[in-house]
C-alpha cells in the first residue's frame, strides 16, 4: 500500500528528533510503524525525483516485482522548488517514502529531521557502492539513503588551443597556472570563475575538509591552513588576470564556443554542460585527469551527486530500501539513467555499464567516460558535509563573486572566513552546538 500519513506517534518522534538534533548531533530517528498492504496487495513506494531516467528506473523496478511497486513523480530540482516541496510534505505527514536529496543537502535534512536512519538495513549493501557515493548518505555514521550518481573532478581543456599555442596538458597545478600565462599573452583566460560548489572540489582534492564531526559536535573547517593554501593558489590566477568570465554566465557560455575560455575545472558533469554551452565547438574539446598537487599522483576531487534517500515517516522502510538499492545498481535501471540524464553511477557496477565505453563525437571520438570512472576510483577520501551548507555556499559565493571582481580587497580566503561566520552564527540560532 501506499505509504500512509504519518500518525501521532510518528509526528512526536520526529519533533524528538529536531529537538535531539538541536541539543546535540545529528543523530537518527525513525517515524511511523511500518504498515503492510492489503492481503495480497502489493506495497507501493512513492518516489519522488528530478533527474531524467528515474521514471524508465521505476517501470524497471515495477517489472522486476510483484510484492512492491514503485508510483514515480517528478519534481522540481532540489533548490528550485524540491527540497521546499520534500520540507512541506513531511512536515504534513504526507511525504513520499523515498526522494532525491543532493549529498550537500543531506545533512541539513537530517538536521531538520527530514530523513529516516537505515542503516541496520542497507550496511550489507555498502561494498555495491564507491567510497564517495557511499560517504555522500552518510551523516556522522549513519545511513540515510542510496547512493545515485556522482561527479569526481577531471580536466575539460579545448586540445586545439592547446596544441595552436604549443601547451601541453597539465598534470600539476604548477603546469596549470604555466599554461595560464602563455595563454594570457595570446588573449585567451585559462578558466572561469568558480563560485561555490564548484570550488569546493579543489579543496575535496586537497584533503582540506569543510566539515568535521567529533563526538556529535560539528566544526566548519573551511578556513584551515590547508584551506588557505588552496585559497591563495586561486587567488594567484585572481591576481595574474588568468581566470575570464563568470562560470554559468553568457559570456562564459561565448568563451568556451570561441575558444578565448581554454579549460573547464569541474565535475564528470560538466559533459552535458559543455555541449549546451558550446556546441559550435564540437570536437575541439577533450578530457584528461584532474592536474595534482604533486607530480605523479592521482588524487581528485568531487563535486555534486545525489541520493535516493528515504524520507521521515516511511512506513516501509525495508521496502524502501530496496527501490532504492536497486534502481541504484540494477544494469537496466542504471543504464537509463545514463543515457537520459548523463550522470555518473556512484554503484560499483554501474561504472562498468557499456554506455560508459563508447566514443563521444563532441570530443573527437574520446571515450571520456572512461576518464570519468577511473577519476571515480582516486576520489580523495575524508571529505563530509555537514549541517547549514546553504548559508555557507550563500555566503560563499556573493563573497567570491567579489574576489572575482577584485571589490574593496576581497579575497578568496576572506570569502572562506565569512562563509564560516555566517554559518555558526546560523547553527547557533538553531541550537546546534559547532565546535572549534
Amino acid at each position: 500500500m501506499k505509504r500512509s500519513t504519518v500518525n501521532g506517534s510518528a509526528r512526536a518522534t520526529g519533533a524528538a528528533c529536531v529537538a535531539a538534533l538541536a541539543a546535540v548531533s545529528l543523530t537518527a530517528c525513525a517515524g511511523g510503524d511500518t504498515a503492510g498492504g492489503a492481503d495480497g496487495e502489493p506495497t507501493t513506494i512513492d518516489v519522488w525525483t528530478w533527474a531524467q531516467g528515474y521514471d524508465k528506473a521505476a517501470e524497471a523496478f515495477n517489472a522486476a516485482h510483484d510484492d512492491v511497486q514503485v508510483r514515480f513523480t517528478e519534481i522540481e530540482p532540489g533548490n528550485k522548488g524540491g527540497y521546499d516541496k520534500i520540507r512541506n510534505a513531511v512536515k504534513a505527514g504526507d511525504a513520499p517514502c523515498l526522494a532525491q536529496v543532493g549529498y550537500e543537502t543531506m545533512p541539513s535534512f537530517v538536521s531538520e529531521g527530514n530523513l529516516l536512519e537505515v542503516t541496520d538495513i542497507a550496511s550489507k549493501d555498502a561494498d555495491a557502492y564507491t567510497p564517495a557515493g557511499w560517504s555522500g548518505v552518510t551523516v556522522g555514521d549513519r545511513v540515510y539513503g542510496a547512493p545515485q550518481d556522482q561527479g569526481p573532478m577531471v580536466l575539460f581543456y579545448n586540445k586545439d588551443v592547446f596544441a595552436e599555442h604549443g601547451i601541453d596538458v597539465p598534470t600539476t597545478w604548477a603546469e596549470y597556472q604555466a599554461a595560464g600565462e602563455k595563454l594570457k599573452k595570446a588573449g585567451i583566460a585559462l578558466t572561469g570563475t568558480y563560485e561555490d560548489f564548484d570550488y569546493t572540489g579543489f579543496a575535496w582534492q586537497a584533503g582540506a575538509p569543510w566539515y568535521t564531526v567529533d563526538g556529535g559536535t560539528w566544526s566548519i573547517t573551511n578556513d584551515s591552513p590547508e584551506n588557505q593554501e588552496v585559497a591563495d593558489y586561486w587567488q594567484g590566477l585572481v591576481d595574474d588576470g588568468l581566470v575570464g568570465a563568470g562560470i554559468w554566465s553568457d559570456q562564459w557560455a561565448a568563451g568556451l564556443s570561441d575558444g578565448s575560455i581554454a579549460t573547464i575545472v569541474g565535475a564528470a558533469w560538466f559533459k552535458g554542460i559543455l555541449k549546451d554551452s558550446a556546441a559550435a565547438a564540437s570536437g575541439s574539446w577533450a578530457v584528461a585527469p584532474l592536474p595534482t598537487w604533486e607530480q605523479g599522483d592521482t588524487t581528485t576531487g568531487n563535486v555534486g551527486g545525489s541520493a535516493t534517500a528515504v524520507l521521515a515517516g516511511c512506513e516501509e522502510p525495508e521496502a524502501a530500501w530496496e527501490v532504492a538499492h536497486f534502481m541504484s545498481t540494477d544494469p537496466t535501471a542504471v543504464d537509463a539513467v545514463i543515457e537520459a540524464a548523463g550522470t555518473l553511477p556512484a554503484s560499483v557496477d554501474g561504472l562498468k555499464s557499456d554506455l560508459l565505453t563508447q566514443g563521444d563525437d563532441y570530443f573527437g571520438g574520446q571515450v571520456v567516460d572512461e576518464v570519468f570512472v577511473d577519476a571515480a576510483a582516486n576520489v580523495a577520501e575524508g571529505w563530509q558535509w555537514g549541517p547549514g551548507v546553504s548559508t555557507l555556499m550563500g555566503t560563499f559565493a556573493a563573497d567570491m563573486k567579489k574576489a572575482y571582481a577584485g571589490q574593496g580587497g576581497a579575497t578568496v580566503a576572506g570569502a572562506l572566513t565569512s562563509a564560516k561566520a555566517a554559518t555558526i552564527d546560523e547553527l547557533s540560532q538553531q541550537g546546534i552546538t559547532v565546535g572549534e
